[in-house]
């Protein structure tokens, strides 16, 4: 029977008093953002604003638990922006909407950096849940940044991914981890690439024994991109039903899918809250759209990372995901 599990991508919106106590603490300069080397006053409203998210994540009752990525201020460009080998410099649009990040440019050999690790060690101190790590992919995180050490595209892509995989290999114990590859959609590899991209996915998963999910976002794979993303040794392929119903539907229908599926059924990004009854249903529909036997684990997420949101509206959506999830095991039974 399938499991429906109830998760999110991460990158959680800051709590509204953590925003202004920050902003007071940081500036609001572009040198002010996150660096690595942030002071105790700092560090410390970012612990008291992870615990906070960590017990909404929990009063919700969501089946895992994320750390919430509420230090990156460069969004999935942070674990670039705050290595030793970085620079940071001007601001870039991410991706296609009203945010911006600090353009990492890589000047040095990518060593171990533990930043993200060190986030998740602290997270497992304070919650007894299932915990998953939330990381770029090593497509868009390479996309997303310049090199001016390797030389070659495909090279970089190779150090961005020794460099994840090095990161995984730290974390603490995980039951799930979430690779984000919005870039796979929004900046589709190339002949070639795609397959350089589908094996950079594989190195990372490799180093981890917890399920792994790769979730592209702001639309559909394009077909052969799909086709080879499923020859990574991954558990679970998300798909953005939010933005694409009908292509993501094709690609499942005419190269199949992973054991696991993640599918993105509540707008990460509209503050108009779904009823846990709707994300059911909808669930429903694409399983009963893909005429294939049951998967065996169903994440269901918000397509996008939540940090558009209003705080309020962010917690909202947790526990309608949370909700839906038991609905929809309740129906399978």
């Amino acid at each position: 029977m399938t499991e429906y599990v109830s998760t999110t991508p991460g990158l959680y919106p800051l709590p509204d008093w953590a925003k202004d106590d920050l902003s007071d603490l940081k500036g609001h300069q572009k040198h002010d953002l996150i660096s690595g080397d942030e002071g105790e006053e700092i560090t410390a409203a970012y612990e008291e604003a992870r615990e906070e998210v960590i017990g909404v994540q929990e009063e919700a009752s969501l089946d895992r638990i994320v750390e919430g990525q509420l230090r990156w201020d460069d969004m999935l460009a942070h674990p670039l922006a705050v290595h030793d080998a970085v620079e940071t410099r001007g601001i870039v649009r991410y991706y296609d909407n009203n945010n911006f990040y600090r353009e990492p440019v890589v000047q040095d050999d990518l060593g171990f950096s533990g930043d993200v690790a060190e986030e998740l060690e602290a997270t497992a101190e304070l919650t007894d849940g299932d915990l998953q790590a939330v990381l770029p992919g090593p497509y868009s995180l390479a996309d997303l940044a310049t090199d001016e050490q390797y030389g070659d595209e495909a090279e970089f892509l190779g150090a961005i991914a020794d460099f994840l995989e090095g990161e995984v290999d730290a974390f603490p114990e995980i039951e799930t981890l979430f690779l984000l590859e919005p870039s796979l959609v929004e900046s589709a590899p190339e002949d070639g690439q795609d397959e350089r991209a589908s094996e950079a996915i594989d190195q990372v998963a490799s180093a981890t024994d917890a399920d792994v999910v790769v979730q592209p976002y702001w639309g559909a794979l394009e077909e052969k991109v799909y086709a080879h993303l499923l020859d990574a040794d991954i558990d679970a392929v998300g798909f953005d039903f939010v933005a694409n119903q009908d292509d993501n539907l094709y690609n499942i229908q005419e190269y199949g899918a992973t054991d696991d599926v993640a599918l993105g059924l509540a707008d990460g990004q509209n503050t108009l809250v779904e009823d846990p009854e709707a994300i059911r249903d909808r669930t429903e529909w694409v399983e009963g759209q893909l005429g294939v036997t049951e998967f065996e684990t169903v994440y269901l997420t918000t397509n996008t990372e939540t940090f558009y949101l209003p705080y309020s509206k962010y917690q909202e959506k947790l526990a309608v995901l949370a909700e839906a999830a038991d609905l929809a095991e309740v129906t399978a039974a």
